[in-house]
């Protein structure tokens, strides 16, 4: 497996140029290192933010599951899509209202066919609320089909 969580991970993430805001560290409750965060307050209504995993080395003709902690916190915060580079049109995955403010694990199937993934995206768009945040942390790829709960 591949950590590619913020405080120790050794992945490359790569801010997007072309979106309307940044994703800055945010420090975790317990103090032990960081996640990456958008507060609602940032931007406007429907403004974009794009975080991108750079993969490299993936294996051809192989599957992969991609797993995160998220949390969407707030009322009417917004909306936290994944995409992979491959698919740009159409999100993989998509939450957008935290049933509370508590962490929660997405999971995401990758198969690498003849042409690779090169990259995941993680994106926010901003919604109507003015307080809480949008979270990612603990992305950890590992080769093989995502485990049950």
């Amino acid at each position: 497996s591949v950590d590619c969580s913020f405080s120790r991970g050794v992945c490359n993430w790569k801010q997007d140029t072309d979106d309307d805001f940044d994703w800055n560290p945010a420090d975790r409750d317990r103090g032990d290192g960081y996640y990456m965060a958008v507060p609602a307050f940032v931007g406007h209504k429907n403004d974009m933010g794009r975080l991108e995993l750079l993969l490299t080395d993936l294996k051809p003709k192989s599957n992969y599951c991609l797993i995160f902690s998220y949390r969407l916190a707030g009322e009417r915060v917004g909306k936290l899509r994944v995409f992979l580079a491959n698919k740009k049109t159409a999100s993989v995955w998509e939450e957008n209202k935290g049933k509370d403010e508590r962490w929660r694990t997405g999971k995401i199937e990758l198969f690498q066919g003849a042409e690779t993934n090169n990259s995941v995206i993680f994106e926010t768009e901003r919604g109507k609320g003015k307080t809480g945040e949008i979270g990612v942390d603990n992305v950890i790829l590992i080769s093989g089909l995502c485990p049950e709960d």
